[in-house]
């Protein structure tokens, strides 16, 4: 059996994710989340100073933890030797990508709304923020590429067209849990989404398309 304040705290996270998915936190009212709850709003207040801390206990720690996959990916990739890193264009970013799925498969209400329902947040940026360290991370890449003498036949990408690829394939990404598709589907969505977006990366830089998606 929970102790009280655990199962009150328990209850409040319920029905706060409840109202934070179904109106979004813009719209989401702390006065329905304290009463539907069945606590008092002096109560609410021992555990939460705001609509906001209760929004950063229910989301943050997994928009950090997606943030961190990612980033530890790219160090991955990143560690190998420049002459190696093409060979691993595709490995290291798919298994990144079903990875993240599979973590917001585990928490996929959660995930429902930092997606579409945190707006007005500091975590409304999410697909932003992987976008844009995804580019900076193809810069890297690329730069490599030159100083080893790979960069002939790379096609010129501008900034625009380069930023609505990239966001594209986070997007996409996401888009498995707007529609809440069964696990399975998203499992092969995902696959497919990768193998889209590498092969067309690899005709992009000039490189070979990764030996696994051959076959």
């Amino acid at each position: 059996m929970l102790e009280p304040e655990k199962d009150t705290r328990e209850r409040i996270h319920e029905i706060a994710l409840q109202e934070f998915r179904e109106k979004g936190y813009r719209y989401a009212s702390l006065r329905n989340i304290v009463k539907e709850a069945g606590v008092t709003t002096g109560s609410f207040y021992w555990y939460y100073k705001s609509k906001e801390e209760l929004f950063d206990a229910l989301v943050g720690i997994h928009y950090n933890h997606v943030m961190k996959m990612y980033l530890d990916s790219v160090d991955r990739f990143m560690e190998f030797p420049k002459e190696e890193q093409k060979e691993h264009m595709g490995d290291i970013g798919g298994q990144c990508m079903q990875d993240t799925l599979e973590y917001m498969y585990l928490h996929k209400t959660e995930f429902q709304i930092l997606i579409n329902g945190s707006s007005g947040t500091k975590y409304e940026n999410l697909l932003h923020e992987l976008t844009e360290r995804e580019i900076e991370s193809t810069h890297h890449f690329m730069e490599n590429l030159r100083e080893i003498g790979l960069s002939d036949g790379m096609v010129a990408v501008s900034p625009e067209m380069e930023h609505i690829i990239t966001s594209g394939m986070f997007a996409g990404l996401f888009e498995v849990i707007t529609h809440d598709l069964p696990l399975k589907k998203a499992r092969q969505c995902v696959r497919e989404l990768h193998d889209f977006y590498t092969a067309g990366w690899a005709y992009l830089l000039n490189v070979p398309i990764p030996e696994e998606m051959k076959q």
